[in-house]
């Protein structure tokens, strides 16, 4: 928020952040946010173990730097790669728990990563107007709308067998299979009737735009589901494994 209060500033959605809004002085906010990120880092050490600390500072590192500062206004791929900042807290938790990060930590990882573009490029189709006016390349002011929508479907349809691999290793079970199945479809759903919409093209009207958030809506739902099902197998006893390699 420090870097990217004048940004923050421009567009309507974000104009009410505590920077923008005056709530907080500028230079207190970045204060803040390094004394509290050095705090997590070394308190993470404290009660877990050094991987885990190491993976939450490069987590910290990579989206306060690599992501904010590098990525998000010189590309349009700002979210695809940005996107492993948001991927690493189940790693995280896994090392923290365990110490180690097995192969069924990075597949929650490349869920959560697939999913972030088509998530927030459907947003993108109903705030582009205020990226373009704050200089923010996102992907439907440099290419588009039209390639953003086709952008979110393919990303849907390689998102779908990521989000069913816990079955194949064992992670996720009956409960998760099903949820991960129904979900996927409603996903894949949206991301079919976006791709044939007019979601983000000037003559787009109320239905279009209504469908975009509703598609960004549904993304959250489809994640929150997904590591639902892993709670509830894992933590109410009723795992029923499918598979497993």
């Amino acid at each position: 928020m420090w870097y990217d209060a004048d940004i923050d500033a421009i567009m309507t959605r974000t104009s009410t952040r505590p920077i923008p809004s005056g709530a907080v002085p500028r230079d207190e906010a970045l204060a803040m946010g390094l004394i509290m990120s050095a705090v997590s880092v070394l308190l993470m050490w404290i009660a877990s173990n050094v991987l885990a600390a190491g993976l939450l500072a490069l987590s910290i590192a990579y989206y306060g730097w690599f992501y904010t500062i590098i990525l998000k206004r010189r590309t349009a791929q700002n979210i695809v790669i940005g996107g492993a900042a948001g991927a690493f807290p189940p790693v995280i938790g896994w090392a923290a728990v365990t110490g180690a990060t097995p192969l069924d930590a990075w597949i929650l990882f490349a869920i959560i990563f697939f999913w972030t573009p088509p998530h927030f490029w459907a947003l993108s189709l109903v705030a582009h107007k205020e990226y373009e006016k704050a200089g923010v390349p996102m992907l439907p002011v440099t290419s588009g709308a039209k390639a953003t929508r086709l952008q979110i479907l393919l990303y849907t349809i390689l998102l779908v067998p990521i989000g069913l691999w816990p079955v194949v290793t064992g992670l996720g079970g009956a409960i998760y299979g099903a949820t991960a199945a129904a979900f996927s479809l409603g996903f894949l759903y949206y991301a079919v009737k976006l791709w044939r919409s007019k979601a983000g093209d000037p003559e787009a009207g109320a239905p279009a735009r209504t469908l975009a958030m509703s598609a960004f809506g549904f993304s959250i739902l489809y994640l929150f589901g997904l590591f639902a099902a892993l709670i509830i197998e894992h933590g109410f006893g009723v795992y029923f494994p499918l598979g497993g390699v």
